[in-house]
């Protein structure tokens, strides 16, 4: 930690990687949550009706889930710094020639929806990567408060990205964000190629690579906390992101003024994250899941406010009050895992995690457009809000989302030193961009 460092108040465990971690996470947070309003507007305003806004953000899912599982087979064999970057790299390119094609105005959607399925492909070797990192760019014990502050620095990325972003949609239109997003990415890329984690160096697994991903299913399912959770996220997400990316749109084109709303509104969700963040670098529950849990119904609340046609400062409200909830899920999750997880098994189970979590979200986003034809949009609403409130009830029937406990390291940052021997050589380069 140099003296500049400690002249700005960072405090001295956050180290050179560190640093260079936020800050790449802060570039391609800001980019994403501005790209995300403008994918959706570059599909309206080329013609598109809500199936095809559909079919656009499913894409990208659609590939994540299928190359999910290969991703985290490599990720833990590969050092994972490197393969986020050069899927930074992947992503910089795609969504470069996205721009590109929106601002000549030659946006096919078939090209749309290519260029988000290599987006998503991308992803998914970054995101079984990414399950760690926070912990391979600090000591041990201070994981509580470097997730926290990681995840607040990223949340603050989403609330400014994506309020700027919806004004610059509005102002100059969604070629010129998606061509910043792809700037961002790029930036992303060398900073994360600078990250030096040899310090956390781990043995690439023996077998093959189906061997691997037998011995990460293992894990998974013999976990029912871990493999409930993720269960009922792969409704979640799905709901929750039909919601953002199709209805939220057409609801706020038709009766909040355009993308500037919108984007004010995912901005608060952003917010609320960011404030959620504040709270758990203080708070750490000891039965993290149980409280994480509870905190996910507020999920359901946005979907209802959009079919009640709620005005947008009042839209903004119950944004901002999800975001806060779930990121207490979110932070104890993280904990759960790096607590309960062995080390070189990170990534695979990540893998699994993800796959479970985004598996039917390309369903969902696809069906968004035709659900509201066949029944009104009002009613897909009403029926995305059920099915996170029903989800959610469920999983609390699992004895061990009521029962599992952080030890004092989880909760309190303190190092725990049985679970450091086992884990702290190869909790390395990840945790979700």
């Amino acid at each position: 930690m140099t003296a500049d460092a400690q002249r700005f108040g960072i405090p001295p465990w956050a180290g050179r990687n560190y640093r260079l971690l936020v800050g790449a996470s802060f570039v391609t947070g800001a980019g994403n949550s501005g790209a995300t309003i403008a994918a959706a507007f570059a599909v309206i305003e080329s013609g598109g009706d809500a199936t095809d806004v559909g079919v656009v953000a499913a894409a990208r899912t659609a590939a994540m889930v299928v190359l999910l599982l290969v991703g985290g087979a490599v990720a833990d064999r590969l050092p994972r710094q490197r393969v986020m970057a050069l899927a930074n790299v992947v992503n910089a390119c795609s969504q470069a020639l996205f721009a590109a094609l929106v601002l000549t105005g030659h946006a096919a959607l078939w090209q749309m929806a290519v260029l988000t399925a290599v987006g998503g492909g991308a992803h998914a070797f970054f995101a079984p990567a990414a399950q760690g990192l926070v912990l391979a760019t600090v000591e041990a014990g201070h994981a509580g408060p470097a997730i926290s502050v990681y995840r607040l620095a990223t949340n603050a990325a989403v609330v400014g990205g994506a309020a700027l972003g919806g004004a610059l949609v509005a102002a100059v239109g969604a070629g010129w964000v998606l061509a910043a997003d792809a700037a961002g990415f790029a930036v992303s890329a060398v900073m994360r190629a600078r990250i030096d984690t040899a310090g956390a160096a781990r043995a690439a697994p023996a077998g093959g690579v189906l061997g691997d991903l037998r011995e990460g299913w293992r894990e998974v399912v013999s976990r029912p906390w871990l493999w409930g959770i993720v269960v009922q996220f792969s409704v979640v997400n799905g709901m929750v992101t039909a919601v953002e990316s199709v209805y939220g749109p057409l609801v706020s084109r038709d009766h909040l003024g355009g993308a500037g709303p919108w984007g004010l509104a995912l901005a608060a969700g952003g917010l609320g994250t960011a404030c959620g963040a504040v709270l758990m670098v203080r708070w750490k529950p000891r039965r993290a899941l149980l409280v994480g849990t509870l905190c996910v119904f507020p999920l359901a609340l946005p979907g209802a406010a959009l079919a009640l046609l709620l005005p947008a400062w009042s839209l903004a409200l119950v944004m901002f009050a999800g975001g806060l909830a779930v990121e207490v899920f979110a932070v104890g999750w993280m904990l759960a895992m790096h607590q309960e997880i062995p080390a070189d098994l990170m990534s695979r189970v990540a893998a699994y995690d993800w796959l479970g979590s985004v598996a039917m979200t390309p369903l969902a986003v696809a069906l968004a457009g035709p659900v509201a034809a066949a029944f009104g949009l009002r009613a897909a609403l009403w029926g995305s809000s059920a099915l996170v409130v029903l989800l959610t009830a469920a999983v609390l029937v699992l004895r061990d989302v009521r029962r599992l406990e952080l030890a004092p390291a989880s909760a309190g940052g303190r190092a725990a030193a049985g679970r450091d021997a086992e884990g702290a050589a190869g909790l390395e380069q990840g945790a979700a961009a």
